[in-house]
């Protein structure tokens, strides 16, 4: 019997466009891998909406709020229906960025030294010393991520904004200079290691990250072989700290300049990270020999749900 897969897409949070090209690009690689697939627009009525379609198996194509965060998750537990990705406490840890470090900390993963504020306290004085990292606590995707550079003499006024969208509370992090590195997680297998450099200069913001042309992956990164398996094992250390299953993405920010720190530490994991054409973890299960509808179908093939 052929297998019928719900692709959940879209949802409710600001990463929606997301998620729909992540959500459309898989669907059609599930149905040339032989599934009978439905697209569905995640809303409100989600949970009646499967119950009455009674997939085999929910493939996990949401971003950020209410899709990565438990919630949908939890959904699917109550439904019995198997899904991709990481299990509900999985995705609210890894989804709550103060309590992913916690975690990844207390397992001898490095992460970077910060505090959580309010964001009309960031929004008053610097509430680290620059250069240092403004981010929502629970955001993804780089939206409402601030820089405060060393030569800046006040935080960022769009902290103070009335249609402020990204939630109150905020992670102030020391900034970490260097390199931008991004390693996944297949099930208990790293993968290769890609090096990011925005297009323009800047950092990975969400133009990088998603506009065609907007940065450049190095596969496999130029890292010396000791730091190149360093990052692949705390990949793996990270995903068991915060209980991934999957599929899952770290990213790393590594200081190798000269007279720099040395400083190798894991910024966040995303336990369902980007399935879209500019996308880092199609690209990285490319490198290591899986096409996009086989890395597709290797994540139906594991879904579960949680015991």
């Amino acid at each position: 019997m052929t297998k019928h897969v719900a692709v959940l897409m879209g949802g409710l949070s600001a990463e929606r466009e997301i998620s729909l090209r992540s959500g459309t690009a898989c669907a059609r690689a599930l149905e040339e891998q032989g599934y009978r697939v439905t697209p569905v627009d995640v809303s409100h009525d989600v949970a009646s909406l499967l119950a009455s379609l009674k997939p085999d198996v929910a493939f996990n194509a949401l971003h950020g709020k209410f899709g990565e965060d438990g919630c949908v998750q939890g959904v699917l537990e109550l439904l019995r229906i198997p899904y991709t990705h990481s299990g509900v406490l999985a995705s609210s840890a890894a989804m709550n960025k103060e309590v992913a470090k916690v975690l990844m900390a207390a397992a001898g993963v490095p992460v970077p030294k910060g505090r959580v504020v309010h964001r009309l306290e960031a929004a008053q004085a610097h509430v680290l010393p620059p250069p240092y990292v403004l981010k929502p606590v629970s955001e993804g995707s780089s939206f409402g991520v601030f820089i405060v550079k060393a030569d800046q003499e006040r935080p960022p006024l769009e902290l103070t904004c009335a249609d402020w969208a990204h939630g109150d509370l905020m992670l102030a992090e020391e900034f970490v200079d260097g390199r931008e590195l991004t390693c996944a997680v297949m099930g208990e297998r790293a993968l290769d290691v890609i090096e990011i450099l925005a297009a323009d200069g800047g950092w990975y913001d969400y133009h990088a990250k998603y506009a065609k042309g907007g940065s450049k992956h190095l596969l496999p990164a130029n890292l010396k072989e000791k730091i190149y398996q360093e990052v692949q094992h705390l990949a793996i250390e990270a995903h068991r700290a915060l209980g991934c299953r999957g599929v899952s993405r770290a990213d790393f920010r590594y200081d190798d300049r000269p007279g720099g720190t040395g400083a190798l530490v894991v910024l966040e994991v995303n336990t369902q990270p980007g399935m879209t054409e500019t996308s880092l973890v199609p690209e990285m299960a490319a490198f290591a020999g899986f096409s996009f509808g086989e890395l597709v179908k290797w994540m139906v093939e594991d879904a579960s749900c949680d015991r």
